[in-house]
């Protein structure tokens, strides 16, 4: 019987070994949309703002763009995929359409608010070291959750990057960590507005407010009342419109409120 005489080129063995080994990596790095992630990291990381100790280990917190779905991003040499996702949609009827399609004075005083929230948004003190262990800013029901596509009166608008919390007109807001007051101010679309900065990257808002407790530059902890439920701005009833940002991206901030919510981030990457 004659035998069958296989041979294998050593080197397109290895590369094709290699090739594996890279896409088994970058399958364990992904998640959802508006999530973070944990990536251990080197006691001498360089080139990051900011690492975390897990159980005894530091790592870094990467947040997952909601506009990357389907995609690979890359931080500092490392692929992640952005898993797809339908959040499902929310469909408002505003019946003041000048709240809706805006006159030109309405429009302008819009955007020179938009910029003046941008250019807050963009700088962070590292004077305050978060340990993302935030509460709930106020107790109360949830009306609308992170990432649905939003249609006004059947118009696309953009999707919904926060968490809307339903209560009663004048129910306490408080601070879900320690911060300090960055912005306070009343806006055509937030209204009675707040951005806290809770240091390295890890900033909150807060929209729509009846009353704010604080001012800007004060230092706040965590539990401390900022300001009260509203409905000032453009809205359709009394709630809080919470925003939660990390390294100037928006998070689902249902996720960064769960109990031992640093400890689930490494088991959904194990």
């Amino acid at each position: 019987m004659s035998k069958l005489k296989i041979i294998i080129n050593k080197s397109y063995c290895l590369t094709l070994i290699a090739s594996f080994f890279i896409i088994d990596i970058n399958a364990q790095l992904s998640g959802d949309p508006g999530e973070i992630i944990a990536v251990k990291a080197e006691e001498n990381l360089k080139g990051s703002d900011y690492a975390i100790s897990i159980e005894g280990s530091l790592y870094q917190l990467i947040p997952l763009p909601y506009s990357n779905q389907g995609e690979y991003i890359k931080h500092e040499g490392k692929s992640i995929y952005i898993n797809k996702r339908d959040f499902g949609e929310s469909r408002i009827s505003i019946e003041n359409t000048s709240l809706v399609d805006l006159n030109k004075e309405d429009s302008d005083r819009a955007y020179k608010e938009s910029k003046i929230i941008k250019e807050t948004l963009n700088t962070y003190t590292r004077n305050i070291k978060p340990d993302f262990n935030l509460i709930k800013p106020v107790e109360g029901i949830i009306s609308s959750r992170y990432g649905k596509k939003r249609f006004i009166n059947d118009k696309p608008r953009s999707p919904h990057l926060s968490l809307d919390i339903a209560a009663p007109e004048g129910t306490t807001v408080v601070s879900p960590a320690k911060g300090n007051i960055i912005l306070v101010g009343n806006f055509f679309y937030s209204g009675n507005y707040i951005v806290i900065d809770h240091g390295y990257g890890l900033l909150t808002s807060y929209s729509h407010l009846s009353k704010v407790s604080i001012e800007e530059n004060q230092i706040v902890e965590k539990g401390q009342k900022i300001g009260a439920i509203g409905s000032t701005g453009r809205v359709t009833g009394p709630h809080l419109h919470w925003t939660v940002y990390f390294e100037k991206i928006r998070i689902n901030p249902e996720l960064i409120i769960q109990e031992n919510f640093l400890k689930k981030l490494l088991l959904n990457q194990k």
